[in-house]
């Protein structure tokens, strides 16, 4: 008798088709993936910004990456895996963007420019990479923050680690 009174109980508890459950859950739950999304996106770009800059702009305009430079190698290396750090971030806050309606119709005339990097982390690497790439790379940057700006993101530099440029 106790086991059917448990039973019917845990029937009329878990009864319906469960649509109110889903009703009630999807809009906290689409808020919150906005909010996420928007985190990330702030994390993300902000990454690439301070990897850039702290690696690929700053050396440039100190000179270490011109012929006979003092540690030019190992700017160029590091610039390179800076290079490509910032993209594969760039490319995570373009995906991050997605889930924000605000973000995702700031973010999306980017992808083009975003696009245009993915070679130019071997370029910097190999020594190859004139004032005109690392223009492009600030350029992008730039243009992500400002997107992030208008859209209530406001992105600031974050320095990566060694490890996570080599990660």
């Amino acid at each position: 008798m106790l086991c059917c009174a448990l039973l019917g109980g845990a029937t009329a508890c878990g009864g319906g088709d469960g649509s109110d459950a889903g009703a009630s859950a999807s809009p906290t739950a689409s808020a919150e993936a906005q909010k996420f999304a928007k985190t990330r996106f702030v994390a993300n770009a902000g990454l690439a910004a301070g990897a850039t800059y702290q690696w690929i702009v700053k050396p440039y305009r100190e000179g270490k990456f011109k012929k006979g430079a003092e540690g030019r190698t190992f700017a160029l290396v590091k610039a390179g895996l800076a290079g490509t750090f910032a993209y594969n971030r760039l490319k995570a806050a373009t995906a991050n963007a997605k889930a924000d309606p605000l973000l995702s119709k700031a973010v999306a005339p980017l992808t083009a420019g975003i696009e245009s990097l993915k070679e130019l982390g071997t370029k910097l690497r190999s020594g190859q990479a004139g004032a005109a790439d690392v223009g492009a790379f600030e350029s992008v940057i730039n243009s992500v923050k400002e997107a992030g700006e208008s859209a209530g993101a406001t992105v600031t530099d974050r320095i990566p680690t060694t490890s996570q440029l080599g990660g």
